[in-house]
């Protein structure tokens, strides 16, 4: 069986929205999400800066004491893209039929480090009975299957950076070979807790320039570490006839997926990118053109000295002259690095980027940097027309993946 797959609901907290419209508008506009951090004392923190959701409050307060921020930031993303897609669990899609793969890089930490100083001031026996159920990654598929009586697959991805990305492929193999309809597939990730933001700064992955304008600077020749996010993102994958036979809006078809491993660093990327390029390769073939055919590659792009130079490396690989000509943007720019979300918010980005046929930029842009020489889209972004979007990934462990959605035409 080798059905086919499209993406038909989508759903985002973000930086500079909390809803996909309000995400989109900003994203086109080119505006900076990313300020000085307001959650915890940045005193002492080396990276003052961070791309934080704002004016966000969970629909239901008694319920929000239950979920961590990242949780809280999942489901409200799960709501909005089931809303935007117009499946209801039971009425036209069955509860058996519809899945969930969502996932987090790094889970509920903030509820983590808060028991754990309530531990040390009070003793174990005040911590919460519900640290386990709060704090453990998988727990957002859990809910959001609950709030949305999800009752197939229910599955939490944990692969760093690559984790949102991977939850699409992965939906898209699940629904492809028949196991579901409808897979509700993306990230969630809070990440804004002192000692995990400081693990972060102390292994200089982290911008220390702490301008606001200046410390989410991808493909820039002074990029000196990336702005850490926050936020969720979510998309309904479907199966194509199930989508026609219910007359869903199609943002886009799923038509390749790459995903391979480093196997080389826990935290930098191997040098000459054939990870990563390895993973552009197969999402490619499995979508049956050749590499010249991409229209626009949303980069990790994460602003770090080693990830965009490896990336650079691994796409002039993969893409040879070619690359010359294929716009490359890094919308972490604008969004900071959502971490284990980043991928599906940018394939978010790609679903859009398609229908609207705009390109958004790589803001931030002032220095070019000799060796990272592609059309990096620096600063403004461009009306152009898209078929094929790429969607790249790489995560800590040296897990890569890659997406390649298609403008759907109706055939």
């Amino acid at each position: 069986m080798n059905r086919r797959v499209v993406i038909t609901g989508v759903g985002a907290v973000t930086p500079i929205g909390n809803n996909v419209n309000d995400f989109w508008e900003n994203m086109k506009a080119g505006k900076n999400g990313v300020g000085m951090i307001t959650q915890f004392d940045i005193e002492e923190q080396k990276s003052k800066v961070g791309a934080e959701v704002k004016d966000f409050e969970f629909h239901d307060k008694r319920e929000s004491k239950r979920l961590d921020r990242f949780s809280q930031f999942g489901v409200t993303a799960a709501l909005e893209a089931m809303k935007d897609s117009g499946l209801v669990s039971g009425e036209n899609i069955p509860a058996e039929r519809l899945g969930v793969m969502v996932g987090s890089g790094i889970g509920g930490i903030i509820t983590l480090e808060k028991e754990v100083g309530k531990a040390n001031e009070k003793g174990v026996g005040r911590v919460s009975p519900l640290l386990v159920p709060v704090v453990i990654g998988n727990i957002l598929s859990g809910n959001i299957a609950i709030n949305l009586q999800a009752k197939g697959t229910c599955i939490g991805h944990v692969t760093a950076c690559a984790t949102g990305t991977h939850a699409i492929g992965e939906a898209l193999r699940t629904i492809r070979h028949g196991y579901a309809d409808a897979i509700i597939a993306g990230a969630g990730e809070a990440p804004f807790a002192p000692v995990c933001f400081s693990g972060f700064a102390n292994m200089t992955a982290l911008s220390t320039r702490n301008e606001i304008d200046r410390s989410s600077t991808p493909f820039d020749k002074e990029r000196d570490g990336f702005v850490m996010g926050e936020g969720a993102g979510i998309v309904i994958v479907e199966e194509l006839e199930h989508a026609l036979n219910r007359g869903a809006k199609i943002y886009a078809e799923v038509v390749g997926y790459g995903t391979t491993c480093d196997a080389y660093h826990i935290t930098s990327p191997e040098p000459e990118g054939t990870g990563a390029a390895s993973s552009m390769v197969n999402a490619i073939a499995e979508a049956g053109i050749e590499p010249a055919e991409i229209s626009y590659i949303n980069a990790h792009g994460t602003g770090t000295p080693y990830n965009d130079l490896f990336e650079t490396r691994a796409i002039k690989k993969v893409f040879g002259e070619s690359a010359y000509k294929i716009p490359v943007s890094s919308t972490k720019s604008m969004t900071g690095h959502l971490l284990g979300a980043a991928g599906v918010v940018e394939a978010i980005v790609c679903c859009k980027a398609i229908n609207d046929s705009f390109i958004p930029a790589t803001i931030n842009y002032r220095v070019p940097d000799e060796e990272l020489d592609l059309d990096y889209v620096p600063n403004v972004g461009r009306q152009q027309e898209l078929t094929y979007c790429l969607s790249n990934s790489l995560g800590f462990g040296g897990h890569n993946g890659t997406l390649v959605l298609k403008k759907w035409t109706g055939k």
